[in-house]
């Protein structure tokens, strides 16, 4: 319900823009708006086909790994703290597993592995759901936690900066982390709160206290680290998880005694039919996104903010990175550009172009992730999962811009 109001508020807004842009005498608004609904549509059904090969290989791998138990296994290990977080579904349900694989790739910027292990969770999920048609807790829970974003290595950002000439490319990496743990932490906080889980609970305290020491330890070992050195790094180890993920689950089915092959086909048909499945998911949500952008009633937002903070009498360096901190809950793409955007016109290494960076790898494409992952599995009412996941994009937005000034 919360997206419905969202997307027809999107078109409203591009229309009234467009009339005020069109007063201006801009004559072209409104063809600009149109060839952004064909454009955008375009994008996203390129995306979704884009999606359907890496859907068919990892839920094939996934397959193979449940059919072996090496999920179950996961979900063994994992449910003195995810029982804790996830309470309403039950003890050692190989959901858990599919929501651990999804979070690690998601901390270690695995994004081919992310969407297809959190699609796979949100079906799992959805088997335990009484009523199909809307969000569980344990949904909301699972899509907050994507929503914040941890990113533990933010390499595509890294390569980014260095293509564009800064000089240290690497400076916003512990920037970028403490952002990001800051917009998960405050994620989970929310929502617990919402849904009365309790927090005080040894496991979940020690969980949350691990993740802080965990990014401590990141940092540290990073910051040890050169350039180049950490760009090795970075890429080794990722590429080094995956195969790795992908033999073991096939030793594993080997060892079981399992048809690999058959398993593999079993998963990637699934793949091959939620690609399908999403495509009207994206095309409404990157049309809305789409329009409200070409209307400039994005540009009309950032120009009021800054006029609001100067009036205030504050310092508005930070204002003109805004546009990439207002684009990543709608789209990743466009906030990747606009994050390009910055870094041409101020320069990588100015206070905007590292400001759009750590935005960039703070948070997550909220409505983005809400449209593919409910729209997977054909939930309409998402409940709270909307507020909590962009309060938890608020609160990383504004300990990015704090952190920024520290830093920087």
């Amino acid at each position: 319900m919360v997206l419905n109001y969202i997307w027809i508020a999107f078109f409203l807004i591009a229309f009234v823009f467009g009339v005020i842009q069109l007063c201006m005498g801009d004559a072209t608004i409104f063809q600009k708006i149109v060839d952004s609904t064909f454009d955008t549509s375009k994008t996203a059904f390129e995306t979704s086909l884009g999606l359907t090969g890496v859907l068919a290989l990892w839920l094939g791998i996934m397959k193979i790994g449940e059919k072996a138990g090496v999920v179950n296994v996961l979900a063994r290990i994992l449910s003195p703290v995810f029982t804790k977080l996830f309470p309403d579904i039950p003890k050692n349900h190989p959901a858990m597993g599919s929501i651990f694989m999804n979070i690690a790739s998601n901390m270690l910027g695995l994004d081919n592995a992310a969407t297809p292990t959190g699609l796979k969770a949100m079906a799992q999920m959805q088997e335990l759901n009484p009523r199909k048609d809307t969000a569980t807790n344990p949904m909301i829970m699972f899509l907050v936690l994507n929503t914040s974003g941890l990113t533990i290595i933010p390499t595509t950002i890294l390569a980014f900066r260095a293509s564009y000439g800064a000089a240290t490319p690497t400076d916003v990496f512990i920037p970028i982390l403490l952002a990001t743990t800051v917009a998960t932490l405050a994620g989970i906080i929310i929502t617990a709160l919402w849904q009365r889980i309790n927090l005080l609970q040894p496991a979940l305290l020690t969980m949350m206290f691990g993740l802080v020491v965990f990014v401590g330890v990141v940092i540290w070992g990073f910051g040890q680290m050169d350039k180049d050195t950490m760009a090795t790094v970075t890429s080794l180890a990722g590429n080094l998880i995956l195969l790795s993920i992908i033999v073991l689950f096939i030793l594993a089915g080997f060892i079981r005694k399992i048809n690999v092959y058959d398993a593999f086909i079993e998963g990637a048909k699934e793949g091959f039919t939620t690609a399908v499945r999403i495509i009207p998911y994206l095309v409404a949500i990157l049309v809305a996104v789409g329009v409200f952008r070409a209307s400039g009633a994005m540009d009309m937002l950032v120009d009021g903010i800054a006029w609001c903070v100067k009036q205030c009498g504050l310092n508005t360096d930070f204002v003109g990175a805004l546009p990439t901190a207002f684009m990543k809950p709608l789209s990743g793409s466009g906030a990747r550009g606009l994050m390009l955007e910055a870094m041409t016109n101020y320069g990588p290494d100015s206070f905007v172009g590292r400001l759009s960076c750590i935005f960039q790898g703070s948070t997550d494409t909220t409505f983005y992730i809400l449209a593919v992952y409910f729209g997977s599995v054909s939930v309409k009412y998402t409940r709270h999962a909307v507020a909590c996941g962009l309060l938890a994009d608020l609160v990383g937005v504004v300990a990015a811009v704090g952190i920024a000034y520290i830093f920087f």
